[in-house]
C-alpha cells in the first residue's frame, strides 16, 4: 500500500494544439498558457474548488475530470487516499481546441503521483503518459501536455510519443472565438473514408511539417495544408475556417487548433502584432510561444 505525503502538491500543465493542420491525431504542440492546480490528502471527504475558465460548468464532485484522473493513478499505485482537496485555477479555455481536457487528465495523474511517497517509482513517466492517453482516448494532446514541446504520437501495441525539435524563431498566435465546439461534434462530421490521393497528400504535408518546425519555417505555409479533417468540419465552425482561408490567402500558416474552433497561426516575432490586429471582434487573441517544459510540479 502506498504512503501519502503531508502537505499540498502543486502542478501546472500547458495548453496544447493537436493536428497542426495535416497531422491528424498524431502531432501536438505545447503552448505557453498554463492551468495551475493544487491537491492534498485529507482525513476524509472530497473538496473541489475551481476558478477561471469553465468554473461555472465543471462538476465539483467525483466526476470532475481531474479527480477521475487522480483516482486512476491512485488505483495504479495501489490504494486510494482517505480524502482529497483539489484546487484548480484554469486559464486554458474549454471546448476551444486548446487541450483543456488533456491538461486536466495530465494534471490529475501527476498530482496523484506527487501525493504518494516514491510515486515516480510506482508510476514512471511512460506509465503516466500511457494512462493519460487511455483516459483521453488518443495521445496527440496528452503527449505535449505531459512532455512539453512538439510531439509525434500514435499507437501500435501501445501508445507511444517521440519529441521533435522546434526552431526558436517560431512563435504562435491563437485567435479564440467566443463560442465552443465539442470534440464529439467535430469528430462526428468526419467521413469514415477519404480518397487515397488526399491521404497521400496529407502524409507528405505531415512529414514536411516536422522538417518545417525543426528548422525550415519558410515551409510552414505549404506544410500546414490539410486534406483530411478541416474542410469536413466547416459546418461546425464556419467563421474559424473563413478566417483560416483569409490568413492563408495572405501567406500566413494558419490552421484550426485541434478539433477547433480556435485558429492558430505560426509566425515570428515580427508578425505577432499584425496577426493580433486581425483578431475578429468578440474573439480573444493570445501571443504564445512553444512550451518546452510540459507538466511541472512543485
Amino acid at each position: 500500500m502506498p504512503t501519502f505525503v503531508d502537505g499540498p502538491v502543486r502542478v501546472s500543465v500547458p495548453a496544447t494544439s493537436a493536428n497542426l493542420g495535416p497531422g491528424f491525431d498524431s502531432l501536438g504542440l505545447a503552448l505557453s498558457m498554463r492551468d495551475e492546480l493544487e491537491a492534498e490528502v485529507l482525513p476524509t471527504g472530497l473538496e473541489v474548488e475551481v476558478t477561471g475558465a469553465g468554473a461555472d460548468d465543471v462538476p465539483l464532485d467525483e466526476s470532475h475530470l481531474v479527480v477521475r484522473a487522480m483516482r486512476t493513478a491512485f488505483a495504479a499505485m495501489g490504494d486510494q487516499p482517505p480524502g482529497l482537496r483539489l484546487s484548480c485555477t484554469n486559464v486554458i479555455p474549454h471546448a476551444r481546441g486548446l487541450g483543456s481536457s488533456s491538461a486536466a487528465i495530465v494534471a490529475g495523474l501527476v498530482l496523484a503521483r506527487g501525493l504518494v511517497a516514491g510515486g515516480t517509482l510506482l508510476l514512471d513517466d511512460d506509465a503516466v503518459f500511457r494512462l493519460a492517453a487511455r483516459l483521453e482516448g488518443h495521445p496527440d494532446n496528452v503527449a505535449p501536455a505531459f512532455y512539453g514541446g512538439f510531439t509525434i504520437s500514435g499507437r501500435d501495441d501501445e501508445f507511444y510519443s517521440v519529441g521533435s525539435a522546434v526552431d526558436p524563431r517560431i512563435e504562435v498566435v491563437v485567435l479564440v472565438p467566443p463560442t465552443p465546439v465539442s470534440t464529439e461534434i467535430a469528430r462526428g462530421l468526419l467521413p469514415p473514408d477519404v480518397p487515397h490521393a488526399d491521404a497521400a497528400a496529407d502524409a507528405g504535408r505531415t512529414a514536411l511539417l516536422v522538417a518545417a518546425l525543426a528548422g525550415q519555417p519558410e515551409q510552414l505555409l505549404r506544410a500546414t495544408r490539410d486534406y483530411l479533417h478541416q474542410e469536413y468540419r466547416r459546418p461546425a465552425m464556419p467563421d474559424s475556417l473563413a478566417l483560416v482561408d483569409r490568413l492563408r490567402a495572405d501567406g500566413v500558416p494558419a490552421l484550426v487548433s485541434g478539433a477547433g474552433p480556435t485558429v492558430l497561426a505560426f509566425t515570428d516575432a515580427s508578425g505577432v502584432a499584425e496577426l493580433l490586429a486581425r483578431c475578429p471582434e468578440g474573439w480573444a487573441g493570445h501571443h504564445l510561444v512553444v512550451d518546452r517544459d510540459g507538466a511541472r510540479t512543485s
